[in-house]
């Protein structure tokens, strides 16, 4: 099967710029001799460095990666809209490229005569264009517009009229970038649809997108893009797997991070015992907490006759961790010290979204457990056998405190979490359920053909 796109130790540099060095003229420049080639490495950027790449004729490939990872600079070059720094691009085929949707459009001019001139521009005869007009104006929605000046169209029906004449300028290369929220979630099926349609026709679709699930049912091939190079490609459940695990990485190690600075800048000590305990005789200013919990903002306050000295959320794998997905267990440990017996205590926490939210919060004298007696280091284990929360954001209250609520330490709002999962509902919990009809119902999978 012949290519319809190949990258061959692919290139394509930038200048920074910056203070130093600019350029007044064009003709400054071209007496310099070079634009980039004797410009400092720290005095141009990489948008992408020796990418190699090939996509076969009627094959579809996702490219995944991070913004700024070099993905949209890949579709311009291989839509010949920038041309590379080194390394060669070669296509097979009409190309028609989804990526700056009616940037050949006239505000001044009407709708129609811009559909006109956008579509000559990609390729189309004057002829062609009259036998596909209606089809165009009729999926974009823009029927009662169509005559109006497209300055006065709302960005949407701007997207979705450069979108109509893209998609039909019936090409054998699509290059899509991210540009399925042109529409209502209506516009966006149809648009999905329009996709299958050409796959089915064997057309070749090079796609950009974060929609990670599409790619996946959607693709033959997924190319994950990092930082300009190429991390992978191949099976896309075995693509999106992995940049999935790094992009959980890099969350897990910005989340310690903040939860290190949050900690650090809530820490109160008393100014009298720095280092020491301090004795239920000779509580610190500090031991008062907010008068309404449910309105705090993240701090440390309490007498420190009991301290928390160390609070982990640990996964199933029994490591300490700050990305955890929906339906996973999860263990809360508290690491506690008391530098003398003490009878009086109780623990809790508290579980808050990232409005700020209550989502759950218990203690000890709720759950009608009695303290009996706590003396030097302890530890205590809160376990949740299945973390049933939605995708987001989450911050910890982890508490130790009297029966009467006098605060030994209290950590409000300081360690924070993120639940990831393949689910996009909405809400805080997310309750074990299944779906149930009867003979006259009938779903089918998205992405599954009936």
């Amino acid at each position: 099967m012949a290519n319809a796109i190949e990258l061959r130790n692919v290139s394509k540099i930038y200048r920074r710029y910056t203070h130093r060095r600019q350029f007044a003229t064009l003709k400054s420049a071209l007496l310099s001799r070079s634009l980039v080639r004797d410009l400092r490495p720290d005095e141009t950027f990489a948008a992408m460095q020796n990418v190699t790449a090939a996509v076969a004729s009627g094959r579809t490939l996702g490219v995944i990666g991070r913004n700024g990872s070099g993905k949209s600079t890949l579709l311009k070059l291989v839509a010949g809209i920038t041309k590379p720094t080194s390394g060669t691009v070669h296509v097979n085929g009409r190309i028609s490229a989804l990526i700056e949707l009616g940037a050949g459009f006239h505000p001044e001019i009407s709708g129609r005569e811009n559909v006109f001139i956008n579509g000559i521009m990609l390729g189309l005869s004057k002829r062609e264009i009259a036998r596909r007009f209606d089809e165009i104006v009729e999926f974009a929605e823009l029927q009662d517009f169509i005559d109006a000046p497209v300055k006065t169209y709302s960005s949407g029906m701007y997207m979705r009229l450069g979108f109509a004449v893209a998609i039909h300028v019936d090409p054998e290369v699509l290059l899509v970038d991210e540009v399925l929220a042109v529409g209502d979630e209506g516009f966006t099926h149809k648009c999905l649809d329009k996709f299958a349609e050409f796959k089915r026709r064997g057309k070749t679709i090079l796609l950009v997108t974060h929609a990670l699930g599409l790619v996946e049912r959607f693709c033959d091939e997924a190319l994950w893009m990092d930082a300009g190079t190429m991390r992978a490609m191949g099976d896309p459940k075995r693509v999106v797997g992995a940049y999935i695990t790094d992009v959980e990485t890099s969350e897990e190690q910005l989340l310690a991070a903040e939860d290190a600075k949050a900690k650090e800048s809530a820490t109160v000590v008393s100014p009298d015992e720095a280092t020491t305990a301090v004795l239920p005789d000779h509580p610190v200013e500090t031991a008062a907490g907010p008068a309404d919990m449910f309105r705090a903002t993240e701090g440390r306050w309490g007498s420190r006759e009991i301290e928390i000295t160390e609070v982990q959320l640990v996964g199933p794998d029994d490591q300490p961790g700050h990305v955890f997905h929906s339906g996973e267990s999860l263990t809360i440990r508290i690491r506690l010290r008391s530098p003398i017996e003490n009878q009086d205590f109780v623990i809790g926490v508290g579980i808050f979204n990232a409005e700020g939210v209550c989502c759950y919060g218990t203690n000890t004298s709720i759950e009608e457990l009695k303290a009996v007696r706590i003396l030097g280091d302890a530890e205590a284990l809160f376990s949740i056998d299945s973390l049933d929360l939605v995708e987001g954001t989450y911050k910890i209250d982890v508490a130790v405190h009297k029966l009467d609520g006098y605060p030994y330490d209290y950590h409000r709002l300081l360690y924070t979490f993120r639940v990831k999962s393949r689910t996009k509902d909405v809400g805080i919990y997310r309750p074990r359920h299944a779906w149930r009809f009867s003979d006259g119902v009938a779903f089918d999978r998205v992405g599954h053909e009936a």
